[in-house]
């Protein structure tokens, strides 16, 4: 711990990803429904990719999203390895993402926290929003990555 924080912009793979959440509490978000796949199509897909890593290589961190670099950027996920909580990764990964989308004059950041979350986002400066739409059919079996 208390290693320099750098930040990188890459891909990573499924099996990555899935052993980052058994470590952090990002690991019970995601419905048990056709797991692996869509898991898979998450890391292939968002638009901002962000990791940081340990000295030995290990994910300590990461930020997806979606953005249209014009206006908008949705978090989709957020999570720092429990070890590593508390070193300023979380807030860090989001100042990147937000300048990578187009910066704070022209982007305005949008995501779901879990409530364990809420006062992190509050710390950065996000409120609650109440004018935020739902269409939500999908199937939703609670699961935890293990």
């Amino acid at each position: 711990m208390g290693e320099e924080i750098i930040i990188k912009e890459e891909r990573i793979s499924a099996e990555e990803y899935t052993d980052f959440l058994k470590r952090t509490d990002l690991r019970s978000q995601y419905p048990k429904e056709r797991f692996e796949e869509r898991i898979s199509r998450l890391v292939n897909n968002v638009s901002v990719s962000l990791t940081t890593r340990n000295e030995a290589g290990l994910i300590t961190g990461v930020l997806f999203g979606l953005t249209d670099f014009a206006y908008w950027l949705y978090v989709t996920d957020l999570g720092v390895v429990r070890d590593y909580e508390g070193q300023g990764i979380g807030r860090r990964l989001m100042k990147a993402a937000h300048d990578i989308a187009g910066g704070k004059k022209d982007i305005a950041v949008y995501l779901i926290a879990n409530e364990n979350a809420v006062p992190f986002y509050e710390k950065l400066g996000m409120k609650k929003a109440e004018d935020v739409m739902q269409y939500n059919h999908i199937e939703w079996t609670e699961f935890t990555v293990r």
